[in-house]
């Protein structure tokens, strides 16, 4: 959770700031109850006001994509970090917090607030806000078994004299075109074996674009995290091509001179073949790893933690 404590405190010493951690889903409520729900925790522990920080992209009644959310009145207020953007968030988010703090610390003379973003930007930057909220460079960490699927795949095929030669064979396009098709398959696998696709609550036009940007998010980040994983076990392969592989004895078995840039290619074309049989260690996989990197699955607990509350 972003620390917002320590410039607010510095602001006004008179002030005793609270953090509350509690599952806060919109794909149920409106930002209109999000505020009201939000209020009522504020008179329930008897708080001067109340803002609440969350994950989710918020959206008003016209479809905009909002900052925040203010009711000046009830002195509550909702701020949506996604849409700061994803870069400098905790800057961001603390300016964002001190200047809410600092509207509704005044006496209420308005009505409830909307703070949108500029309408050609806003989904692209609620969107980068999404993924590197969702950290897709420590999804590599999260897939242990399958990068040890990978590896040791990868050090079989290294030294098998028949991978030598499909790999020296083939062109560039077809390299690359392996390189592509194992990063969709393996990111087919996952979405498909840890149920990733969000899919509308209704036919509602807020619903569906809740799931088109939840889906977008969750494949954008597991493209970034799988291709992180595939730059690694290239690096993997390479060191260990380089360091058990003779060309000479290489060359001999294939009757045509190998250099050391065969070796680079040879490991482009096993990474790609490890990165598939890797595929299969993802089954293994707790859904710890992929529901890290996934708002539909978080999204998921948080309506499961309200409704056991509202039991």
């Amino acid at each position: 959770m972003t620390d917002l404590t320590p410039p607010l405190a510095a602001r006004a010493d008179d002030w005793i700031i609270e953090l509350v951690s509690e599952p806060f889903t919109l794909g149920s409520e409106d930002v209109d109850v999000a505020l009201g729900r939000l209020r009522t925790h504020a008179v329930q522990k008897r708080w001067d006001l109340v803002i609440g920080v969350t994950e989710l992209p918020l959206r008003d009644d016209d479809g905009r994509y909002l900052l925040a959310a203010i009711d000046p009145r009830r002195r509550s207020a909702v701020l949506s970090l996604p849409a700061l953007g994803g870069f400098r968030v905790q800057t961001r988010a603390r300016r964002a917090v001190r200047g809410l703090v600092d509207g509704m610390a005044e006496p209420a003379v308005s009505d409830e607030q909307r703070l949108p973003l500029p309408r050609l930007s806003a989904r692209g930057r609620v969107l980068l806000g999404m993924v590197l909220a969702n950290r897709p460079w420590l999804l590599a960490a999260g897939l242990k078994s399958a990068l040890v699927a990978a590896l040791a795949t990868g050090a079989v095929a290294t030294i098998e004299p028949t991978v030598w030669s499909l790999a020296i064979s083939l062109s560039g396009w077809r390299l690359a075109a392996a390189t592509l098709a194992s990063i969709t398959i393996i990111i087919a696998w996952i979405v498909i074996d840890g149920r990733l696709w969000d899919r509308p609550d209704d036919s509602s036009p807020a619903a569906r674009e809740r799931s088109r940007l939840y889906n977008t998010s969750t494949l954008l980040t597991l493209t970034i995290g799988i291709i992180i994983c595939y730059l690694a076990l290239y690096v993997v392969n390479l060191a260990w091509a380089l360091f058990v592989l003779d060309t000479t004895v290489m060359s001999e078995s294939l009757g045509r001179a190998v250099g050391t840039g065969d070796l680079f290619v040879l490991s482009w074309f096993v990474a790609s073949a490890a990165t598939l049989g890797g595929a299969l260690g993802t089954g293994l996989e707790s859904d710890d790893a992929i529901r890290a990197a996934t708002y539909s699955k978080r999204e998921e607990e948080r309506r499961a933690r309200l409704a056991d509350e509202r039991v």
